[in-house]
């Protein structure tokens, strides 16, 4: 395993050094990527009934409902983080609709953001995921449904799987800024530092442990398969997580960044405490919810009994907390609800423990809603 000297960035022509990196949660350029300040937040609300061509008019409103991204975009290299989660058997239908259209990152709305970003003068676009396979990321991604020809002629676009070091020569050490809940840094492939702007975009879902899962849980799968999943510590490691996410398995095991102590072993305490970490330590610029169709109950076909969605909006925000606490209110659940409450029966909030890092806030009266309305926009899930 090779890893970067400590706090040593990576050294790229793009990559920020490190005190330029943890400001990134404050000021990055003209804009605020991450509106701590819960004055700025701002979400905006979109209608979009369907994939295919509507997807990039609805972007682009979303976007201007936020007063543009020009001046985040232009120029910069972007790293977008995207979700393509999938059981042991690969990619399989929901209800006889596609991965796309149910429990993963829908390759349409992946075409329409890169189109937006590089008509607003993005340098270059690299779309990531710690994908659990060793087969070349392009593989995956037609598998999942995209068109991966079409997404590469849009520009300099890359193709990064994160699940090991990749094209990468070492791991970045990056702390959390606070000190962390659960994790005092991580060790990550160099894409998620060698950027200007981070970009989260995700599903509207519900999760078994995480009560939902939008741009911050997105952020679970920052952390690298190779040295976090459970053939670690081996760079052809392709297993998933579970060992970070089974309570009975965490006390045997040492993660880089962990800090020193006794944990619960209650999933539901310690998944939500890992998000919050993550979100501290890998500030979202731009956050993106996929609300056109999805799922309720579950955030994929393993979970067990699904059912169809189609609540026929996006959201963007500037700020992951913000949005996804918006995201939690159209599914119909209260977003700075406790533990036992029906967003979260579970678990912990993950977005209220967010808010407590300073990282967005959770109360919608200090949250700009622009575009439909959130009564019009609310597309309740089952309790």
């Amino acid at each position: 395993m090779k890893r970067s000297s400590e706090d040593l960035m990576l050294p790229a022509r793009d990559c920020l050094d490190r005190r330029s990196f943890l400001k990134l949660g404050l000021v990055a350029g003209t804009l605020r990527p991450v509106a701590a300040d819960s004055r700025e937040a701002k979400v905006a609300i979109v209608s979009c009934k369907s994939y295919g061509p509507p997807v990039e008019a609805a972007m682009s409103k979303a976007f201007d409902l936020l007063g543009g991204i020009g001046r985040l975009v232009k120029g910069k290299t972007i790293t977008l983080k995207v979700n393509l989660t999938r059981s042991g058997r690969g990619f399989v239908r929901v209800q006889n609709r596609p991965p796309g259209e149910t429990y993963i990152t829908h390759g349409d709305t992946v075409m329409a953001l890169c189109t937006v970003l590089f008509r607003e003068g993005a340098r270059r676009v690299r779309i990531v995921e710690s994908f659990p396979d060793a087969r070349p990321f392009e593989d995956g991604l037609t598998e999942a449904g995209w068109d991966v020809p079409n997404l590469l002629s849009l520009g300099r676009v890359e193709l990064d799987n994160t699940r090991n070091l990749g094209v990468g020569k070492q791991y970045a050490t990056v702390k959390v800024g606070s000190g962390g809940y659960l994790f005092s840094s991580f060790e990550l492939n160099h894409s998620y530092v060698d950027n200007d702007v981070f970009i989260s975009l995700s599903k509207l879902k519900n999760h078994k442990t995480t009560g939902v899962t939008m741009t911050m849980k997105n952020l679970f799968g920052i952390t690298p398969n190779s040295l976090y999943g459970d053939q670690a510590v081996s760079e052809d490691g392709v297993a998933g997580r579970g060992r970070l996410h089974f309570g009975s398995r965490w006390q045997r095991i040492n993660f880089p960044g962990q800090k020193e102590g006794s944990f619960s072993l209650d999933a539901g305490a310690r998944i939500p405490q890992i998000i919050a970490d993550l979100c501290e330590v890998r500030p979202v610029h731009l956050a993106i919810v996929d609300g056109i169709t999805s799922i309720s109950g579950g955030e994929g076909p393993w979970v067990g009994s699904l059912n169809l969605t189609h609540p026929g909006i996006l959201l963007a925000g500037l700020n992951p907390v913000a949005t996804d606490a918006v995201g939690t209110a159209i599914m119909g659940y209260d977003p700075a609800g406790g533990r036992g409450t029906a967003g979260f029966p579970r678990c912990e909030n993950h977005l209220l423990l967010g808010q407590q890092r300073g990282l967005g806030p959770t109360d919608l009266s200090k949250i700009e809603i622009v575009g439909i309305p959130l009564d019009k926009a609310r597309s309740p899930y089952p309790a």
